[in-house]
């Protein structure tokens, strides 16, 4: 039995929920693997042109890394309140959430632009002393730039519609720019017809033009069809200071999460550049790889966030406990079975590749690594990403995922590949112990059920929402 309302849905059998995830998880799924596969193809492109133009982009788009994780900080944010908020069917507080998120975005954005379009070299300081690699990856940093503020309205607003239920709006917006960006990379990398030849200024280009044209759409769109969002600037800024402490205390830990994440996946790749241009090649190579790989897996994940969030909203606390307990259950499995694809993938992704025969190698070794990372990192990102943010545990969330991860992994890489020269798919199976930690630390708070906090039930000092609120949406 389900109970429906608008894109929202909440589920009271266990059947139904799981069916309902698995139907909210397909378009996000989809939607990451064609944001993962378009970096494919980029990087194929891209490696036509050789391992210094593989890596000037590899390092380049760390940024962009640190920036979308900053970013998926603010929209799991927003996630947390806004999926609680429609599980109770609060339209006003769904529009609230989005008024606290837009300004992080929007500050978020401004800074990452001043690094890319005014401290480029600085950026590129930080990971290699190669000349060659410096030169072409300053060019392309200031050319992607500009897009930094279209992709903070894009992410944000994709992550509040699928908090309501609504996946496949933001899935069909972002497929078309997809295409269009694969389209404009294919021109202007090699110069097609009358389009010059601007190799990685090309790419830079293409994706900047492709983000514009998508934040420019889903906002028009989310608008047009009245979703639960697209409110007034007076909704979206209705908020009190109860309401901003409550917010503000629930989502920093995340930010600082996804912030102290992605500093600690950028030391990772530091390592590896510092190891050797051919090596962060190689790497970089495999990591694409692995995130076409783990898309289902970043799918389950977000609608484990919006429905547990749901099921908690409406007042189901132990409907949550059983479904979280039934996930960490089938996670490891799923992951054992990933980790399989890549060993069979292993062999072949390096012959798409122009590069050199030790960097290929390199390649599959690190690809056959995987197999022994991914069932534990599928189990970490449930918990992380869709249980502990959407019972609102931030602050424990931030203590397993960030400090174990620079206490334990990053000393640990550092040293394997810097000191020790240990060989690059040792070095990359270092970050399973990092992995291996997170579990033992996670797994008991899942089971012990304090990680559930029901953070949409009103306060005296929240506005009193519309009777009919979910019917506007």
């Amino acid at each position: 039995m389900t109970t429906s309302h608008a894109h929202g849905t909440v589920y009271e059998s266990e059947r139904a929920f799981f069916a309902g995830l698995a139907r909210l998880a397909a378009p996000i799924a989809l939607h990451t693997f064609l944001l993962t596969s378009l970096n494919f193809i980029d990087t194929v492109m891209i490696g036509r042109l050789g391992e210094v133009e593989i890596a000037a982009v590899a390092i380049a788009n760390q940024l962009f890394f640190l920036f979308m994780l900053y970013l998926f900080g603010v929209g799991s944010a927003a996630t947390i309140f806004t999926a609680q908020y429609w599980g109770r069917r609060d339209l006003a507080g769904v529009r609230r959430t989005v008024g606290a998120a837009l300004v992080p975005s929007a500050l978020g954005a401004a800074v990452f632009f001043t690094a890319a379009a005014v401290f480029p070299q600085q950026v590129f300081g930080v990971f290699t002393n190669d000349v060659r690699v410096v030169a072409l990856g300053v060019g392309y940093l200031r050319a992607i730039a500009p897009s930094y503020f279209a992709t903070a309205a894009s992410v944000l607003f994709a992550a509040v519609m699928r908090s309501t239920g609504n996946a496949k709006l933001p899935l069909q917006v972002s497929a078309v720019s997809i295409a269009l960006n694969a389209v404009l990379n294919w021109l202007l990398i090699f110069g097609v017809g009358p389009f010059p030849a601007l190799g990685v200024l090309g790419a830079a280009l293409a994706t900047t033009i492709a983000r514009i044209g998508e934040a420019v759409v889903l906002v028009r769109l989310a608008f047009r069809r009245r979703e639960p969002l697209a409110g007034t600037p007076g909704e979206w800024f209705s908020f009190d200071r109860g309401f901003l402490r409550l917010y503000w205390k629930t989502s920093v830990p995340v930010l600082l999460n996804e912030i102290g994440w992605a500093g600690g996946m950028t030391a990772y790749v530091a390592v590896f550049a510092r190891m050797g241009t051919e090596i962060v090649a190689a790497y970089n190579i495999a990591d694409v790889v692995f995130r076409l790989l783990f898309v289902v897996f970043i799918g389950s994940g977000s609608a484990t966030a919006v429905l547990i969030g749901n099921t908690i909203g409406a007042g189901q606390p132990d409907a949550a406990q059983r479904r979280a307990r039934a996930i960490m259950i089938a996670a490891p499995v799923l992951g054992l079975a990933i980790g399989l694809v890549a060993v069979g993938l292993a062999p072949l992704v390096p012959r798409l590749y122009a590069v050199a025969p030790e960097v290929r190698a390199s390649v599959t070794r690190i690809m056959l690594v995987f197999v022994f990372i991914a069932p534990l990192k599928v189990v970490n990102l449930h918990i992380v990403v869709g249980l502990l943010r959407s019972g609102g545990d931030t602050v424990f969330s931030l203590v397993v995922d960030v400090g174990i991860l620079w206490l334990v992994g990053v000393p640990l890489v550092a040293v394997a590949g810097l000191q020790w020269g240990l060989a690059p798919e040792l070095v990359f199976l270092c970050t399973g112990i990092e992995e291996l930690v997170k579990l033992v630390a996670g797994v008991p708070r899942i089971l012990s059920g304090r990680w559930i906090n029901d953070l949409a039930t009103p306060r005296r000092s929240d506005p009193v929402p519309p009777a009919t609120s979910a019917a506007t949406g």
